[in-house]
C-alpha cells in the first residue's frame, strides 16, 4: 500500500516540476536532497549506537 503512495506523490512531483520554473524545481530538489542526507546520517547514527 505503501509503495502506491509513494508511487502516486512522485507522479504528481513529476507532473508538478513540467508547470514550475527550473529554479523553483532545483531548489526544491536541494531542499529534499538534504533532508534525505540528513535522515541517512541520523539512521546510520542510530544503528551505530543501538
Amino acid at each position: 500500500m505503501s509503495f502506491v503512495v509513494l508511487l502516486m506523490f512522485i507522479g504528481v512531483l513529476m507532473g508538478t516540476s513540467a508547470h514550475i520554473s527550473l529554479t523553483a524545481f532545483t531548489v526544491a530538489s536541494a531542499a529534499i536532497a538534504a533532508w534525505l542526507a540528513a535522515f541517512a546520517v541520523r539512521e546510520a547514527v542510530a544503528r551505530h549506537r543501538g
